[in-house]
């Protein structure tokens, strides 16, 4: 009878693994602005996002997306069926828009979590000139990016 009822050591379950995290960064396009929305793009390309295992650079712009996916408005519904389509968790995009003003822009840089509906970080700035925006949007990315 020397067989006890001793129950094994408790094990501590181990936890689950944490998701990967990819990222899509899609190009930025101005007709207006081809110079900025050229230099905004390279920077979206190069930037480092913190908590990302993964990223894919889009080959259409963020207005050839929506299209296509027929959801054009900038709501988070439409940015969450994006990242779903793009198979992504996190999207990175600009947007370059004339402020009807003598050639001044407004460059608008979003970092949005898909999963969590929402954007994680914005930034934005009035140019009052292309050159300004291509000198300017590196600080703007990496604002948005941090």
């Amino acid at each position: 009878m020397a067989c006890g009822s001793a129950r094994p050591a408790a094990v501590a379950p181990t936890p689950p693994p944490r998701p990967r995290i990819q990222l899509a960064v899609i190009p930025a396009e101005s007709d207006a602005f081809p110079r900025a929305a050229r230099a905004v793009s390279g920077l979206l390309a190069g930037a480092r996002v913190a908590g990302v295992d993964t990223r894919s650079i889009s080959k259409v712009s963020l207005e050839v997306v929506q299209l296509s996916i027929e959801c054009v408005d900038p709501t988070d519904a439409c940015y969450q069926a994006i990242g779903r389509s793009m198979a992504a968790n996190r999207l990175l995009f600009a947007r370059i828009d004339s402020s009807g003003k003598r050639r001044q822009l407004r460059v608008t840089v979003t970092l949005y979590d898909v999963d969590a509906r929402a954007a994680r970080r914005t930034a934005q700035k009035l140019f009052a000139s292309e050159d300004q925006a291509i000198d300017g949007a590196a600080a703007l990315v990496a604002e948005a990016t941090r």
